[in-house]
């Protein structure tokens, strides 16, 4: 088995429509938790991974520039990520099929783990 990360993409308009209201805030998070534990009893999960803040910053170049984010220059934040094991990329990609961020306008970001032997 494989390590791959996936990475969870969204808009803004796309991540107030999920949260917007108390009950729709309740249904997001009800669909995720069900999917992590699908993940979880297929034995695909190995860490559940943290959503993370929208703010943050951003050091760039030998210069180190530093910049706010959000970052205007993206379409889609990173909203959070979880990292799975499955045996290649089809099969990462076809769990990725099942992601509730995929219901709601985002997109899955399918990356493989490289191995490093230090």
């Amino acid at each position: 088995m494989s390590d791959f990360v996936f990475l969870f993409r969204i808009d803004d308009a796309a991540s107030r429509e999920a949260m917007g209201t108390p009950a729709r805030a309740q249904q997001t998070m009800q669909s995720w938790l069900v999917w992590m534990r699908e993940l979880e009893s297929k034995g695909h999960l190995k860490d559940r991974g943290q959503p993370l803040d929208r703010t943050g910053q951003v050091v760039r170049g030998t210069d180190k520039v530093v910049s706010d984010g959000p970052y205007v220059e993206v379409k889609d934040l990173v909203a959070g990520f979880i990292v799975i094991q499955a045996k290649d990329l089809a099969e990462a990609t076809a769990v990725s099929k099942g992601c509730p961020m995929l219901m709601g306008g985002g997109s899955v970001e399918i990356r493989p783990v490289m191995a490093m032997n230090f």
